[in-house]
């Protein structure tokens, strides 16, 4: 089977396998990662150095005599004084082969082959200003796309660079997961943690850079590192590296093959992106449909017709999350649960909420601005400030130290002890004593609060207090504690919302350290139910989103199988 074949047989599982970016954006570029792609392009590369892309023609000059002639042009440049003596390397016991070769084939180590550990160095008074000047950042992870080419008289440098001559294989050594490696289409310099490689006889520059960057070559460079804040691969340890070499005439077949069939993968990859995009469209317009509802009735009907195609619609993470914030968004229009007669109008349930607690403060009326969609007849916009009492964390002298927290004690909760689920981590909180505790002037918990999120990549960041019933919050966070304790967890799904995420834009100052104060958030907008309807509409999405998470579950799975499934592809076409 041609490796063609092989791609084209098992399309759906390369095409199939996708998964959700850690920092994931809106979009499909951003938001996921073509894995199965992503394999694939790697099993390319692993198949050419191993030989098994190919098949062997019996007339190309053997590798073992291509290693006799690299070894003797080595010798050559060393005699000439083009190139100095470095120490000799061990010879190659059969134990020491990671993996069996094509019988024209032969390892030999990195430091034999090429000029490891050999480099010419460049001063600043060295070169022009049109000189190519290159940073490890100007190369792109993995693909190894150059993103860009600076001259020196944009980029001046003050100490020295490696300098490499056009053809040069340079290789970027710092680790780990690193995978820079680029072939130099004209002279220039680079940084020292760039390292220029020129291959002697017949080692062809494009095959080196594949063979660099290989499976099996990136595994022994990241388990060969040194030094700890930036590991790196040393020059004996890479000059120790096993090198499969094929016959000259064969490399460049192979670096044809991969050239073709990357080509490939790039179109499969533009394929799969592009019917992302598009499923992503037409998610959004039908759930767009969702909240153009007029009532609970008219949902009920749109949700029907949705429903008839979720194995269809919702089969990637971002689609179900999309899905969640369209719920949550429903939810705090008055469209998820039905309306009753029987419930207290929520004026009245503003009335008692300001009658019982006189140290409000006096809020500006909402504006017809802020009122951003039509809601129920018993509804009543109000400010947020209206409904809650919000305190900021202690700001004092007292505010604890890291070098004050204490194995047991209160809880002292930051940002990053919020979890997606709501609620508060339980084995990585910090803890104060009770006597630091007592000290603090402000921003005490109590059950049944909510702690927020006012600054920073957090921002907005939302979590009940549980599993805790007492603690403090840093100056970070803010406690959002409702006048009406059964309003908690409403008022939660409010502010992890679309409409609840919105107001935040109303008062970000914009800055670099985005922040909001406790003074804004109380002019947050606030669509307020009766009471009884926020419990019904609260029952209703932990409903939903529990079939949500059935969704992302039999994604989970699915998924586990296709990688299943590709790993034993995988092998087999390895060994």
């Amino acid at each position: 089977m041609s490796a063609e074949q092989f791609i084209t047989e098992h399309l759906d599982l390369w095409t199939g396998a996708v998964t959700t970016k850690s920092t994931g954006g809106r979009g499909s570029q951003n938001g996921i990662e073509l894995t199965g792609i992503k394999k694939l392009r790697e099993l390319i590369a692993d198949l050419a150095v191993r030989g098994k892309l190919l098949q062997q023609e019996p007339t190309d000059e053997s590798a073992s005599n291509l290693a006799i002639k690299i070894a003797a042009e080595r010798e050559q440049l060393v005699k000439t004084g083009a190139i100095k003596r470095l120490k000799r390397l061990p010879q190659i016991d059969v134990a020491d082969q990671p993996y069996c070769l094509p019988p024209n084939w032969a390892w030999i180590r990195l430091g034999e082959a090429t000029n490891y550990g050999i480099t010419e160095k460049a001063e600043p008074n060295d070169v022009s200003g049109e000189t190519w000047v290159l940073e490890l950042e100007d190369i792109e992870k993995e693909s190894s796309r150059l993103v860009k080419k600076i001259r020196q008289d944009q980029r001046p440098f003050k100490s020295s660079k490696n300098r490499f001559q056009k053809n040069d294989v340079l290789y970027g050594k710092l680790r780990p997961y690193l995978d820079k490696v680029v072939v130099a289409d004209e002279c220039g310099v680079c940084t020292t943690e760039i390292v220029p490689l020129r291959g002697f006889y017949g080692l062809a520059p494009d095959y080196l850079q594949l063979a660099l960057k290989s499976p099996a070559f990136k595994n022994y460079a990241n388990s060969s590192t040194h030094g700890m804040n930036l590991p790196r691969l040393g020059t004996d340890k890479a000059r120790l590296a096993l090198l499969p070499l094929p016959p000259e005439n064969e490399q460049h077949r192979i670096v044809q093959k991969v050239d073709e069939l990357m080509a490939l993968c790039d179109r499969l990859e533009q394929q799969t992106r592009d019917q992302h995009a598009a499923h992503e469209t037409l998610v959004d317009s039908l759930l767009e449909t969702l909240t153009q509802s007029n009532d609970a009735d008219e949902l009920s009907e749109n949700w029907a017709r949705l429903a008839a195609h979720f194995d269809m619609l919702f089969t990637t993470e971002q689609s179900i999350e999309r899905l969640k914030q369209t719920i949550l968004q429903l939810g705090i229009m008055g469209r998820i649960a039905k309306q009753s007669a029987n419930d207290e109008p929520a004026s009245v349930l503003f009335k008692n909420i300001n009658t019982n607690n006189i140290k409000n403060k006096s809020l500006p009326d909402i504006t017809s601005n802020e009122k951003q969609f039509k809601i129920p007849n018993n509804w009543l916009w109000v400010k947020f400030g209206h409904i809650n009492t919000l305190i900021n964390g202690d700001r004092s002298k007292n505010y604890p130290n890291r070098d004050e927290y204490v194995r047991e004690g209160l809880p002292w909760i930051n940002t990053g002890h919020i979890q997606k689920d709501g609620t508060l981590s339980k084995s990585n909180m910090n803890f104060i004593t009770e006597e630091k505790f007592n000290h603090l002037k402000s921003g005490k918990i109590r059950t049944n609060d909510l702690v927020y999120c006012l600054r920073g990549a957090t921002l907005g960041k939302t979590a009940s207090v549980s599993p805790y019933s007492t603690g403090a919050i840093a100056s970070s966070l803010m406690i959002v504690r409702p006048h009406i304790p059964a309003m908690q967890r409403y008022i939660f799904y409010y502010l992890i919302s679309p409409f609840g995420r919105d107001q935040i834009a109303r008062f970000n100052n914009g800055s670099a350290q985005p922040n909001l104060s406790a003074n804004s958030v109380a002019l947050y907008a606030f669509p307020l139910p009766p009471l009884r309807e926020q419990k019904r509409i609260v029952k209703r999405i932990d409903e939903l989103f529990s079939f949500c998470d059935q969704l992302k579950a039999r994604l989970l799975q699915v998924s586990k199988t296709r990688w299943r499934t590709a790993d034993a592809v995988v092998e087999q076409a390895i060994h």
